[in-house]
């Protein structure tokens, strides 16, 4: 019987997450907490008795080094990691590096909540939660689900938004669910598919 094991970890809080700024594509390294969240996403893990045969993360490296602190807690990194621009985080365009609360004195705060909540309403030059799906779902259903069904254990280190895209799929979420959906910080989600890619059991290792 096959494990078919998708595991989704959310980086470690980042340096801009502490700032309270828009982050996106920037490309910010993670805080003491944020490293000390991954390691622990490790150790659950460990702790779960589980073990991977592949892992896949961004672009960015706050997701490639809580991936890499969460190997090494498992004692695996020696397995193939992909990387992809396909999981990075939402592009916030314009609203990279701003503070959220100076942007919402800059365009007011009903429209900087439009562009944070909305499902399809892009900030100035940058992505909706749409645009999101739209690069990151191809990728999981080419490279990522193939794999799982195949049954190889696979592990997942991206970003609240690109992993939403995954959860939405996953969960048979609608546009209105998934922008509720929080994902906390290096919290594992760990999912069993069935042959038919369904979902055949969850586990949210959230502390």
């Amino acid at each position: 019987m096959s494990d078919r094991l998708l595991v989704l970890v959310r980086h470690g809080q980042s340096e801009w997450n502490l700032k309270n700024l828009f982050t996106g594509w920037r490309d910010v390294d993670l805080t003491e907490q944020g490293i000390k969240e991954a390691r622990e996403a490790g150790r659950k893990l460990k702790a779960q008795g589980l073990t991977f045969d592949i892992a896949f993360t961004s672009a960015l490296k706050r997701a490639q080094r809580t991936l890499g602190l969460m190997l090494e807690e498992l004692g695996q990194t020696n397995i193939p990691v992909i990387k992809d621009e396909a999981l990075n985080e939402r592009d916030y365009g314009d609203l990279s590096g701003l503070n959220k609360d100076d942007a919402r004195a800059k365009w007011g705060e009903e429209q900087v909540h439009i562009w944070r909540r909305s499902y399809d309403v892009a900030p100035p030059g940058g992505e909706s939660l749409k645009d999101t799906l739209a690069r990151t779902l191809p990728f999981y259903v080419t490279d990522i689900l193939p794999r799982v069904l195949r049954g190889e254990r696979v592990l997942v280190a991206a970003h609240g938004n690109s992993l939403r895209a995954l959860i939405m799929v996953l969960e048979k979420l609608n546009k209105e669910s998934i922008l509720k959906r929080e994902i906390g910080t290096g919290a594992p989600i760990i999912y069993h598919l069935g042959a038919d890619a369904l979902v055949a059991s969850k586990l949210d290792l959230a502390a």
